[in-house]
């Protein structure tokens, strides 16, 4: 009587399982942003539900999705809605020039229903 060997199949599942759960976090820290150090960290204790990225090649992303420069504010405006008092975190690479950092900052503060921009360092170690 012929046995068919589940062992081949579990060992490969197994495999590609560990292939996954290694190479899952590496693909969702994909935005290479170098901040820059200060002794505070702002963002301690707070909830970062809209984060826009610049990084050193000064493309923006919003929540990890690349947009175009135009983009990022009409997303802000639909992602806040009618909410009121959100807090939006700018995480922008230490190597962009300082004045498309604050020209971006500027640009959202004026959107309605943010009460608050953040500029996110890191903290020395």
């Amino acid at each position: 009587m012929l046995d068919i060997s589940l062992t081949p199949l579990v060992d490969t599942a197994l495999t590609l399982l560990v292939i996954f759960m290694i190479a899952t976090p590496m693909i969702q820290n994909s935005i290479r942003v170098n901040l820059p150090k200060g002794k505070a960290k702002e963002d301690a204790g707070s909830k970062q539900e809209l984060v826009v990225y610049v990084d050193k090649d000064k493309k923006l992303f919003l929540n990890g999705t690349e947009l175009a420069d135009e983009r990022v504010i009409e997303q802000l405006k639909e992602r806040i809605g009618s909410d009121q008092n959100k807090m939006v975190f700018v995480k922008a690479d230490q190597g962009v020039p300082y004045g498309t950092v604050l020209g971006l900052v500027d640009r959202i503060k004026v959107v309605g229903g943010i009460s608050h921009v953040v500029l996110a360092t890191q903290k020395y170690a």
